[in-house]
């Protein structure tokens, strides 16, 4: 045995196994998902800026309900125009270097945030963060799923939500302690270090033999496997071809194209942006007294449930965890819903009031007392979304396109994913005013119905799989 074979040695697997154990793939994925940590940074930093933002004294900026309304959700917007842009980076610029690019607009959007002074400047700087949101929430994925090997694919692909969520839980910690100006400078740290990081590990190897770079691929390879084990190289011929309407009339294009496209609309038909978006104004409304606290306890639980979701993606598959998170949040959005109905019934409808409700010498409102039912439901729901509707239709995004159609493929779901976040975020009151706080969330446990149905009929499972034999599978072969 050569020296080299001993030192390379510890990272492969078993004497005749397929499987690397390169422990650098693992930096390179943490590298790539500071881009959703920092997105997620983005989406929770509205919660805690906005009420900071309303008591603001001059010069700087001060939001009316309109203007918070629309600090919150032109970020989307922002994240909309990301996706298409991402889309097209993603193919010509290549994987590394679009994440790369994405730090800039996350840094000088919070940039313009920290120094703005009336209010058009501040939407300003989150549209250009909302931009960067797009482009990363769009690339990393696909960094992701192309460096990692099957073993590991569904834990690393998870991480992305699971640092999205990561990023609102620092927004809303953050928010305790910062004025929104010293929240924004905060928000700029995590892209700077992925500039960082992402210096210092390679691109991916599919998307350099597709550029013909072989001799790039696999050295690529090698520094994050440990070797080509395992490996099974893409055909490059179809890879320089590009996408073409034509394309789908093949089962192998437009069967991922609709499931991605369906996956991510479901994803925000559920209410999940809305809720997080406006968390305290909806524990507000449940009489929940410190709404701070509870925004904090939300992000808690979706951080420690995606880490759950994470560590078991590989064992028990991705239907398996879709369909299960939601049919949980069929019954937490139809709980929620039934506790605005009680509540807007009037006293005669809670028994539960005496045991539940705080001591107080102030008259005590009837419905503090289904609080708790409410504040369960959003838990419950929270939970559930983030063991599957939170990360894995990103991870299913990053999996099911073929090389050759992955940057526009991609480009759309994300597309599709931040229009619906737009809508919801921006319609959900005028929703809850129209068929009442509880018809609200009984539509949304409509959608999840659908969702799960859509799941147990159209979905396939990937759960170890190459991306080339997931290719092959809608292509029939």
């Amino acid at each position: 045995m050569t020296p080299e074979d001993r030192e390379t040695q510890p990272l492969l697997g078993p004497p005749g196994g397929s499987t690397p154990r390169s422990r650098r793939v693992f930096l390179a994925a943490f590298a790539a998902a500071l881009g959703p940590l920092s997105f997620g940074f983005a989406l929770g930093y509205s919660s805690p800026a906005i009420p900071s933002l309303r008591r603001a004294a001059p010069p700087a900026p001060r939001l009316d309900d309109n203007e918070a309304s629309w600090f919150g959700a032109i970020v989307t917007l922002g994240a909309a125009a990301g996706g298409v842009l991402g889309g097209g980076l993603v193919d010509r610029a290549g994987r590394k270097l679009s994440l790369l690019l994405s730090a800039v607009p996350f840094v000088v959007g919070f940039a313009v945030i920290t120094a703005a002074r009336d209010v058009w400047v501040l939407l300003g700087g989150r549209l250009l963060t909302g931009l960067a949101c797009g482009v990363a929430s769009l690339v990393a994925p696909v960094y992701i799923s192309e460096v990692a090997y099957p073993a590991v694919r569904g834990l690393l692909g998870s991480c992305v939500q699971l640092m999205v969520v990561t990023g609102i839980l620092l927004a809303y910690l953050a928010g305790w302690v910062l004025e929104w100006r010293w929240l924004a400078v905060l928000g700029c740290m995590p892209p700077t270090l992925m500039l960082l990081l992402m210096s210092c590990v390679p691109e991916t190897p599919r998307f350099l033999l597709a550029q013909h770079r072989r001799q790039e691929a696999m050295a690529a390879l090698r520094f994050l496997w440990g070797s080509e084990q395992g490996w099974e190289e893409p055909p490059i011929a179809a890879e320089r071809q590009g996408f073409q309407l034509a394309m789908l009339r093949r089962p192998g294009i437009y069967k991922p194209f609709v499931i991605g496209v369906s996956l991510m609309a479901f994803q925000q038909l559920s209410g999940v942006n809305a809720v997080m978006f406006y968390a305290e104004t909806i524990f507000e409304e449940a009489k929940f007294k410190d709404s701070s606290l509870a925004s904090v306890v939300v992000g808690l639980i979706q951080v420690l449930f995606t880490a759950l979701a994470a560590l078991i993606m590989d064992r028990a598959g991705r239907r398996l965890l879709l369909t299960l998170s939601g049919v949980i949040m069929v019954f937490s959005t139809s709980a929620f819903g039934a506790y605005f109905k009680l509540a807007q019934g009037g006293p005669g409808n809670s028994s539960h009031v005496d045991l539940l409700a705080p001591v107080s010498t102030e008259p005590i409102d009837p419905s503090v007392g289904l609080a708790w039912l409410a504040v369960g439901s959003m838990c419950l729901f929270i939970a559930g979304f983030a063991v599957g509707w939170g990360p894995i239709p990103w991870l299913l995004m990053s999996e099911i396109f073929p090389l050759h159609v992955k940057g526009v493929a991609t480009g759309v779901c994300v597309l599709t994913n931040w229009l619906m976040a737009f809508l919801v975020t921006k319609e959900f009151s005028s929703v809850m005013e129209a068929l009442q706080p509880y018809g609200a969330f009984w539509l949304a446990s409509a959608f999840c119905i659908f969702g799960v149905l859509f799941t147990l009929f159209c979905v396939p499972e990937t759960k170890g799989k190459t991306l080339e034999q997931i290719t092959a599978h809608f292509e029939g072969r």
